[in-house]
């Protein structure tokens, strides 16, 4: 599922990143770069092969655009405690959040992961994806290539 926003904001909430740094995730609205939002959870396929394929391409993207890309964990609990290694691993070279207590995936009305949002350099939600499918990485990147014309 796509659909486009209108002004829409990253709200004020709290959260943590893999090395337990606090973060407020609303800094977006002022990062003066595109910024891509993936929601995911260390248990869910869809969103570790779309965060991979990412990785993959994301020096590129970022080369070409200046794009930020930052993966907000869902997991709770003892979870929690598997997305450092699991980005470790994996060798993401991307900021990792944590959102336990799902206060941002609330706020930004997420019911179904992998879902994932492009935020203008204003910090504007213009894009949101929900779900992964092969090739479902060039649209996102298609969205951000537009806001660097």
């Amino acid at each position: 599922m796509t659909s486009l926003y209108t002004n829409a904001q990253i709200p004020v909430v709290k959260l943590k990143d893999i090395d337990g740094k606090t973060i407020d995730a609303s800094s977006l609205n002022q990062s003066g770069t595109p910024t891509i939002v993936s929601f995911f959870a260390t248990w869910c396929k869809p969103c570790l092969r779309e965060l991979n394929t990412i990785s993959e391409l994301y020096d590129d993207w970022q080369e070409e655009t200046g794009v930020q890309l930052i993966a907000v964990s869902i997991d709770e609990g003892a979870n929690s405690f598997k997305v450092k290694p699991l980005a470790r691993v994996q060798d993401w070279n991307f900021s990792v959040w944590l959102d336990s207590n799902k206060d941002l995936m609330r706020a930004l009305n997420v019911n179904m992961i992998p879902s994932v949002f492009v935020i203008d350099q204003e910090g504007n939600i213009v894009y949101r994806h929900t779900g992964y499918a092969e090739g479902d990485e060039n649209e996102l990147f298609k969205q951000v290539k537009a806001l660097v014309k």
